[in-house]
């Protein structure tokens, strides 16, 4: 296929779906990875498009490349991340060996959870106050303190986690995007929770709807990989998803 085709190619694709990952974009007009790249790069620089980390997104689509304090986020949307919280609480069994991650929507579900007989494990000095609290058996991943989200970072924290294998986990997210998948801002954040989902048989992102379409710098989740908790879909494009849970 010429240059120009793939370019209309490109654009076409990015305008009816307002993202393109660098996969789709190899299946479908089946080049490699680096002419995929090398095309993002290309259209990026002549302001086409904005390209990102495993793909491009329209130049309309909300990215956000910085973390918000957990006092700011925690303002933004409470009733719906508590409803979401309590859904999400009521999963646990008593036999569960659960991961928690850092975030406010997590934080409102350890605020919900009476189910004090699972073992919880979590990367949140605040998460880990809250379950002790209510006299559950809390382990701490140890870690580098990351001041504006409250969590324990880096290869401690990865490190940490290889030896645990769970049940079910809970996470936060900055964005969900059906092509780049869950993404958050921070690199050391983002290894974090890639490394706890692969050890989950369950794993359960908590995600109001002004995640849905947003993206930031760092994919730690394809977007089939998890199951997502909402308070109501209001995109078209991601109504009728299986892994999509919406609280009434």
């Amino acid at each position: 296929m010429l240059t120009e085709k793939r370019y209309e190619a490109i654009l076409d694709m990015i305008k009816r779906n307002r993202t393109v990952s660098v996969q789709e974009l190899t299946e479908k007009l089946g080049i490699s990875e680096s002419t995929a790249r090398r095309d993002l790069t290309a259209l990026d620089n002549i302001g086409k498009i904005k390209k990102v980390y495993g793909g491009a997104v329209a130049l309309t689509v909300d990215y956000a490349t910085k973390d918000l304090s957990m006092t700011e986020k925690s303002s933004l949307y409470f009733e719906e991340k508590d409803r979401i919280a309590k859904y999400a609480a009521a999963l646990i069994r008593p036999d569960d060996f659960v991961f928690i991650d850092a975030g406010t929507t997590t934080q409102l579900l350890t605020e919900h959870i009476t189910q004090t007989q699972a073992v919880y494990v979590t990367n949140s000095l605040k998460h880990a106050s809250i379950l002790a609290g209510k006299g559950c058996r809390t382990i701490l991943l140890g870690g580098e303190l990351k001041n504006i989200t409250e969590a324990l970072v880096g290869s401690e924290t990865v490190d940490a986690l290889q030896k645990y294998n769970f049940t079910i986990g809970f996470f936060g997210t900055n964005g969900a995007d059906e092509a780049l998948g869950c993404t958050t801002p921070d690199i050391s954040e983002a290894m974090v929770k890639k490394n706890a989902i692969f050890r989950c048989a369950r794993a359960y992102v908590l995600c109001d709807h002004s995640k849905f379409h947003k993206i930031s710098p760092v994919t730690f989740a394809r977007f089939n990989a998890v199951t997502f908790i909402t308070d109501k879909i209001t995109i078209e494009k991601y109504k009728g998803y299986n892994n999509i849970v919406e609280v009434e």
